[in-house]
């Protein structure tokens, strides 16, 4: 008979054990913060280091590849050598290859090392998760899992200021430097605040060696094929496929491998629990309904506006910086046990889904004025999405199940982060090109202007632009700026409708799916008076 893992030791939560936890927290959105501000400092950094833009994708794409890898098989890896010592190795190698990265000679070198830094950033978000749910008393524990947020609320949307201060302001360098003191604070307050739990060696003789080999393999080239796909032409080029086809065929091997090894990766029984079926279900729609925050604005200002980076960061932190404060208040609104979370995210749904509504009225003339209240309503519906799936899941998990459901909900994760993000900039890609073909065919059934032909006395036929004007060449150059322009609004329009659809699949899912559940500070109240 195998042996099954023993639950860890309970420990007091004392303020030396809370620091410990800040320590992961700080590590885990340090992780996160890299990831998006190099992607938006991409230009700068290819730049500064003579990479052409081919080899410059190669950057973001393999980061987020090994990044991912890496969170399938943390808290394997977490238990084994124990969490504090797993923590602190894994800290130290991100801010080490952060610190070497400026200085990589040749590509191949750059990206490798990019590589290396996405395996030790990929293990640090499923750290934070494993640690909450461990650690956390059931009186604080929801206001743990809103710090958990914070990585897919607060993070993504502050990456936008950092990204344009070090470039524009400090020097590129720093987009690759700026973990370092974190990573540092980081590093002392887990070695001093986490409790030193024994290595746990005797797991190496159930190692699930195919599991990692096969899981890891398919999902980064899946990711590969997400994120490549589109400049690669997706099914005209012979790599697509091949990643494609191989990461399907490893993955389902993967899924075969965990229902029966004894000590998995992912253990696939826990998804016969509604709830959490409907918590990584929802999750990845969640990603995606949160990009009508960031994304789509961003793509207005950049291609529209012109806008550089720093231009456009303040809505981005109109989202971020606010979640300091809503986050944990939605935690304890959440702990109130007459609020069920099933409705709080459907308010949540609501309230992203106006936001789109706001968003789909977009014209030439908005400026940045025009979508505040639009960045407002994001602040609030995001957690509020976020923080119910996480309570509703987790309730279903016991503290030794902690690390199967971190490895599952950080893949899904990780995943879906990338593959949404891939999503909305290919259907903003074919809807501009689709809207600018009919804005074409459009003109085409204009009417036409007599004009005189002056040096040949002869007389020619001559479109009307939008002002009345008579075409010309530099006429004719900044009508298709301007209907380009228009293609663009429309796409985004199109991704705000995409959106609002998604964001109703996903209160749909919360109807059918998942039980009431109690928050856990009113459980053990009720407990206790009987």
């Amino acid at each position: 008979m195998t042996a099954q893992p023993a639950a860890p030791q309970p420990h007091p939560f004392t303020l030396r054990l809370a620091l410990g936890l800040v320590g992961v927290l700080i590590a885990a959105l340090t992780s996160g913060l890299n990831d998006r501000v190099t992607d938006l400092a991409l230009a700068d950094v290819r730049a500064a280091i003579g990479f052409s833009y081919d080899q410059a994708s190669w950057i973001t794409s393999v980061y987020q590849a090994a990044e991912v890898a890496a969170m399938m098989i943390a808290p394997w890896f977490a238990v084994t050598f124990s969490l504090r010592r797993f923590a602190l190795v894994v800290a130290f190698g991100f801010a080490l290859t952060g610190a070497l990265q400026p200085y990589a000679a040749t590509p191949a070198l750059f990206i490798g090392l990019r590589v290396i830094q996405g395996l030790f950033g990929g293990a640090l978000p499923p750290l934070l998760m494993t640690v909450a749910l461990r650690f956390l008393p059931p009186t604080i524990k929801l206001y743990g899992l809103s710090a958990y947020a914070l990585t897919a609320t607060f993070g993504p949307n502050v990456a936008a200021s950092l990204a344009a201060f070090w470039t524009d302001a400090v020097g590129w360098q720093f987009v690759f430097w700026q973990v370092i003191p974190l990573m540092l604070i980081a590093s002392v307050l887990i070695g001093w605040g986490l409790p030193q739990d024994p290595t746990r060696l005797e797991r190496f003789k159930q190692m699930d060696w195919f599991g990692m080999l096969t899981g890891c393999s398919g999902i980064a080239l899946m990711i590969l094929a997400l994120s490549q796909g589109e400049r690669l032409d997706w099914l005209n080029s012979p790599l697509i496929i091949g990643m494609l086809l191989s990461s399907v065929a490893l993955l389902v091997v993967f899924f075969i491998n965990e229902w029966s090894h004894p000590l998995p990766l992912f253990k696939l029984q826990l998804l016969q629990r509604k709830n959490l079926t409907h918590g990584l279900l929802v999750l990845a729609g969640v990603l995606l309904v949160a990009l009508s925050g960031s994304a789509l604005p961003s793509a207005y200002f950049g291609q529209v506006e012109g806008f550089r980076t720093v231009q456009f960061a303040p809505l981005a932190l109109t989202i971020g910086l606010p979640q300091l404060l809503i986050a944990p208040f939605m935690a304890f609104l959440l702990n109130l046990r007459w609020i069920d979370c099933r409705w709080m995210l459907t308010c949540g749904a609501a309230l992203l889904s106006v936001s789109c509504l706001m968003g789909m009225q977009l014209t030439d003339e908005w400026a940045r004025q025009n979508f505040w209240l639009i960045q407002i309503l994001q602040a609030f519906g995001q957690p509020m999405l976020i923080l119910p799936v996480l309570m509703s899941a987790t309730s279903v998990v016991l503290p030794p199940e902690g690390p199967y459901a971190s490895a599952m909900f950080n893949t899904v994760r990780g995943f879906s982060s990338v593959a949404a993000g891939s999503l909305v900039e290919n259907f903003l890609t074919h809807r501009e090109k689709f809207h600018s073909h009919n804005l074409v065919d459009q003109l085409g059934n204009r009417p036409w202007l007599m004009t005189a032909d002056n040096s040949a006395g002869a007389s020619v036929m001559q479109p009307l632009l939008p002002d009345g004007s008579v075409s010309s060449v530099e006429n004719l150059s900044r009508f298709a700026t301007l209907l380009k322009h228009q293609a663009v609004i429309l796409s985004i329009s199109d991704a705000y409708l995409l959106i609002i659809a998604f964001a109703l699949l996903l209160v749909l899912l919360t109807a059918w799916l998942p039980k009431r559940v109690w928050p856990p500070q009113t459980l053990i109240q009720s407990k206790a008076t009987r």
